[in-house]
C-alpha cells in the first residue's frame, strides 16, 4: 500500500491539475471554483478507478494500458517545459527590467471555462480534464494486487483518489479552517502573479518539468 500512496503523490503532480490549482487560486471566489472542481474530478476518477480494478481484475489490461502510456512522453514533455523555461528566462534576461509587452494568447478552454466563475462549469472542466496517467495506472494496479475484499478495495481506491487531488484539497481545507488567513495568503498570491508573473511562469515550467521526468522514471521502473 506504500508504493500505491507514493504513486498515488506522483500522480497528484498533473501538470494539468497544477495549472487548473493556480488559475482557480487566483479568480474571484476559488473556494467555490475548487470544490467544484475537486467534485467533478473525484466522480471521474473514482469512477475510472473502481472500473478498471473490478471489470479487469485479473487481467493484464491495466499493465497493458499503463505500459501503452510511454514513460518517454513524459521525459520528453518535462525536458521541453524545462527547455521553455531556460528560453523565457534568457528572453527575460535580455529585455532587462523593462519588458515589452507581449502579444496577448488566447487562454485555453478550460482556462475560460474557469474564468468564468461558475462552480458548475468548474465542476464540468474537473469531470473532463481528470483522466487516468501512467501513475494513476500504476497505483491502481498495485491496489489489485493486494487482493482486499471488495468494500476495502473500494475504500483503497478512494484513499488512492483523494490523496491524488490533495492539490485541491489543502487549499480547501484552509478556506474552511483558517478562511482569514487563507483569504490572506490568496490576496498575497494574486499580487505575486500580477508583479513577478513571468519569474513565477519560468520556476512553473521548471517545476513542472522536473514533476513529468520524475514521473517518466518511476512509471518506467515500476512498469
Amino acid at each position: 500500500m506504500a508504493r500505491a500512496f507514493l504513486l498515488a503523490l506522483l500522480a497528484a503532480l498533473n501538470p494539468t491539475l497544477l495549472g487548473a490549482t493556480t488559475v482557480m487560486l487566483v479568480l474571484a471566489d476559488p473556494a467555490r471554483l475548487m470544490l467544484g472542481y475537486l467534485l467533478g474530478a473525484l466522480m471521474t476518477s473514482i469512477t475510472l478507478g473502481l472500473v478498471i480494478v473490478f471489470s479487469l481484475e485479473g487481467t493484464s489490461a491495466v499493465s497493458t494500458t499503463q505500459n501503452a502510456i510511454s514513460p518517454g512522453v513524459d521525459i520528453a514533455l518535462g525536458l521541453a517545459a524545462i527547455l521553455g523555461a531556460h528560453f523565457l528566462a534568457r528572453a527575460a534576461a535580455r529585455r532587462g527590467s523593462a519588458p515589452a509587452p507581449a502579444k496577448p494568447k488566447a487562454p485555453p478552454r478550460w482556462q475560460a471555462r474557469l474564468s468564468g466563475g461558475s462552480a458548475r462549469s468548474a465542476f464540468v472542466v474537473g469531470a473532463l480534464l481528470t483522466l487516468p496517467g501512467a501513475s494513476y495506472l500504476a497505483g491502481l494496479r498495485q491496489i489489485d494486487e493486494l487482493n482486499y475484499s471488495p468494500p476495502a478495495t473500494v475504500l483503497a481506491v478512494v484513499g488512492f483518489n483523494l490523496v491524488m487531488l490533495v492539490l485541491l484539497e489543502l487549499p480547501l481545507l484552509g478556506f474552511v479552517v483558517a478562511p482569514d488567513w487563507t483569504k490572506q495568503r490568496v490576496t498575497t498570491a494574486r499580487a505575486a502573479v500580477s508583479r513577478y508573473g513571468q519569474q513565477l511562469a519560468i520556476s512553473g515550467l521548471r517545476l513542472i518539468g522536473a514533476a513529468l521526468i520524475l514521473k517518466g522514471i518511476v512509471a518506467a521502473i515500476t512498469g
